[in-house]
């Protein structure tokens, strides 16, 4: 569930409201290619950690014999992760500012440095673990409501087929589904599941149970994520300006009261997410360069205070806190294809993985996935050129 909880953030709740006003129903297929895709990969990044004991980086180090190959993709992965978190840090701080926007009503220079500090207090003494527990259960809230208003907002149930399963989108929605698809697909989660897998379960013979564990999980969170989607079309808000136009969304049904529901909602999820990505980016350097945990501590914390700082600074250059969370989720979605085939990589390895790598059938529902977000991110940057 931390990983389902992990992309119900401020992303996809700002991104799937901004498909659903500007696109209707049309861009739900998005979403289950997004959820059929999150499940073949986390699905893979489990059984590399159970298999192996270790993460993806460790595989590379310990795995690939040829000095430069092993460094080069060393230095990919790393570049990668850090640049990907960076650019999904600027949307996690612009997440928590809109609901600090909701909450208090107009824009301050002075949201981003504020939750930029709170993060930073929250990373530097360790105590985020009991408030990210806090933080799920108030975003879990806010979840269930867009559950809630989805039903209550009575939307054509023929529409919400037709665009669940017959794939449509001109050249400016392909955007967006790139968009819902890195919002979904969270690159650095595979890295984190890799390592958190051993902590839940024991080797092995816990990846069955793991599978029935990311399934659930992830069809929950896509099942939010298409509710919130589904919102947004059936409320026929005209357009998307700002955090305004969010809390329109959820009106009809809540009145009054949606403002400061989004507005909290979005504040945590983007708190939240502002200390896990830097910490996820923090932890993929350590494991390239194979830091200690106790020698390295400096090292690590220099990592994550640079992705922080990289999305406050974003929100002080004048960029529109929406436009930003939208780019950073194609962003993720455009360094996503090179994720995946390092895992795929990984997986397939037999001298790593043993008996557990990567069967015919698994490997042909990877290369699939593979191929399709390839294939979106190029129709996209070829649309754009």
């Amino acid at each position: 569930m931390l990983i389902a909880a992990a992309f119900i953030g401020p992303g996809t709740v700002t991104t799937c409201l901004r498909a659903g006003i500007e696109d209707g129903y049309s861009l739900l297929w998005a979403l289950l290619v997004s959820v059929v895709t999150t499940i073949v990969l986390q699905e893979m990044a489990g059984r590399l950690g159970l298999a192996t004991g270790r993460g993806l980086p460790e595989v590379i180090r310990g795995y690939l014999e040829h000095p430069f190959l092993k460094w080069g993709l060393l230095v990919l992965v790393l570049v990668a992760v850090v640049l990907g978190n960076a650019a999904y840090e600027a949307g996690n701080v612009a997440g928590a500012v809109l609901g600090l926007e909701a909450l208090l009503g107009g824009a301050s220079p002075w949201y981003s440095w504020t939750v930029g500090l709170l993060a930073l207090l929250l990373l530097w003494f360790g105590s985020y673990r009991l408030l990210e527990r806090i933080f799920a259960l108030l975003v879990g809230l806010m979840s269930l409501s867009f559950l809630v208003t989805a039903v209550a907002l009575g939307p054509e149930l023929g529409e919400v087929l037709k665009g669940l399963f017959l794939p449509k989108a001109d050249q400016e929605g392909l955007w967006t589904v790139l968009a819902l698809i890195g919002t979904t697909v969270v690159p650095y989660n595979l890295f984190l599941y890799a390592s958190l897998v051993n902590e839940k379960w024991d080797g092995p013979s816990g990846i069955r149970e793991m599978r029935r564990d990311i399934v659930l999980s992830v069809c929950i969170g896509g099942v939010v994520s298409m509710a919130i989607l589904v919102t947004a079309a059936a409320s026929e808000v005209g357009g998307l300006t700002g955090v305004l136009d969010l809390v329109a969304a959820l009106e009809p049904v809540y009145g009054k009261a949606a403002r400061f529901g989004l507005g909290t909602g979005l504040f945590v999820a983007g708190i939240s997410s502002a200390i896990t990505a830097p910490l996820a980016a923090a932890y993929v350097a350590r494991q390239c360069f194979g830091w200690d945990q106790e020698t390295d501590r400096n090292r690590f914390r220099a990592v994550w205070i640079l992705i922080l700082l990289f999305g406050v600074l974003s929100l002080n250059l004048e960029f529109k806190p929406l436009e930003i969370i939208f780019t950073a989720q194609v962003a993720n979605a455009l360094v996503l294809p090179f994720i995946a085939i390092f895992l795929w990589w990984g997986v397939r390895r037999a001298k790593a993985m043993g008996k557990y790598a990567n069967s015919f059938g698994q490997n042909a529902a990877a290369l699939c996935v593979i191929l399709l977000v390839i294939a979106l991110a190029l129709k996209s940057l070829w649309s754009f050129i």
